[in-house]
């Protein structure tokens, strides 16, 4: 029996980890400015990658990884680095001596935390203050900053302050906004956006040799629900996920007037879920929240102002959700009162 891969926070089930994938999909432009700028000479000290959940950020920040710390060992205007390049295997098991990655990683019971810790953070002094190991470029991938706490987050800004020479941070995000301003202004920005159906779809074929269950005749409708995320695809794809997206869709377009039975009857099919149900609940929440906040949706019930304070809430209701094992009836009762909240006058 084949092991279970390890339990990573940008894994999904049995998929490559972005560290592990070397076809990157969309995200032409990006990868563009990367390689102008690297053939310019002119590569920034730090790239903020950030946008939706699930579009490709961290398997980005990996590709510019290999193709850096391979000294640019790609075709012209391109960032492949051929799979087989000792960069490209030391970056896949992150034993590349001039590669550090902040992330989540299970703790002692064997759960990921909700947060990266601090400590961790403090090592990036001591990794960009020693010498490359290999003479080249050092590397620092933090994945994502949206799980480090404040602590983390001025602990990093002191080496982003004073960067030495070659050397790059690959900074994921999922909410540029929510950044510390001192921290973005020390960047370049790479705004992604979300991929296309049919990227979607080409990325989900690629993802099916390594998950056998995935049933080819449900990419299409799952990329079409899944606003552009490969994540939110495969969630909607496990069980009852695309089930839960509708009806979670239709209480929120009924905001404030919310059907307490559809909500108690969502609740329950929730009740116990472990696995993409709830995903999917937590997925169009935050997508429905995205849409108003951006202006793809506009309701003049909704106070913008409140919104990333929403969101913050979701988004925490759903790690804690993970790490505590907590009941999902009440998180979904939770959230909705949170959402009822944002639209008071």
């Amino acid at each position: 029996m084949k092991d279970a891969p390890p339990l990573e926070g940008d894994r999904f089930g049995t998929a490559p980890a972005p560290r592990e994938s070397t076809h990157l999909v969309g995200h032409e432009e990006a990868q563009a400015m990367v390689r102008t700028a690297w053939d310019a000479g002119r590569l920034p000290h730090a790239l903020l990658i950030g946008g939706a959940e699930g579009i490709g950020k961290a398997t980005l920040a990996y590709a510019i990884a290999r193709f850096v710390l391979s000294g640019g060992a790609a075709p012209a205007h391109s960032l492949a680095v051929d799979a087989g390049h000792p960069a490209a295997r030391q970056v896949a098991a992150l034993s590349h001596p001039d590669l550090m990655v902040l992330r989540r990683t299970p703790n002692d019971t064997g759960k990921l935390p909700s947060m990266i810790p601090a400590e961790q953070v403090r090592r990036v002094r001591s990794f960009f203050g020693s010498t490359a190991a290999l003479g080249g470029w050092r590397v620092c991938i933090v994945d994502t900053l949206d799980e480090m706490n404040a602590q983390g987050a001025n602990a990093l800004l002191k080496t982003l302050e004073e960067p030495p020479n070659r050397a790059l941070f690959l900074l994921v995000s999922h909410a540029l906004g929510r950044l510390l301003p001192t921290i973005r202004s020390r960047c370049r920005m790479v705004p992604l956006r979300a991929l296309s159906e049919g990227q979607v779809v080409e990325v989900l074929e690629g993802l099916s040799a390594h998950m056998p269950g995935l049933d080819r005749s449900r990419f299409a409708e799952a990329a079409e629900a899944s606003g552009g995320s490969v994540r939110e695809a495969l969630t909607l794809m496990e069980g009852d996920g695309l089930a839960v997206r509708n009806a979670t869709r239709v209480l929120l377009d009924a905001l404030p007037d919310v059907d307490p039975k559809s909500l108690h009857a969502l609740g329950e099919k929730l009740t116990g879920d472990r696995g993409g149900a709830f995903q999917s609940f937590v997925g169009t929440v935050e997508g429905w929240i995205s849409d108003h906040a951006t202006g793809r949706r506009q309701t003049a019930r909704v106070r913008l102002a409140r919104l990333p304070e929403v969101w913050e809430k979701v988004r925490r209701a759903a790690v804690d959700a993970d790490v505590y094992n907590l009941d999902r009836k009440t998180l979904v009762f939770r959230i909705f009162a949170s959402l009822n909240e944002a639209l008071r006058p």
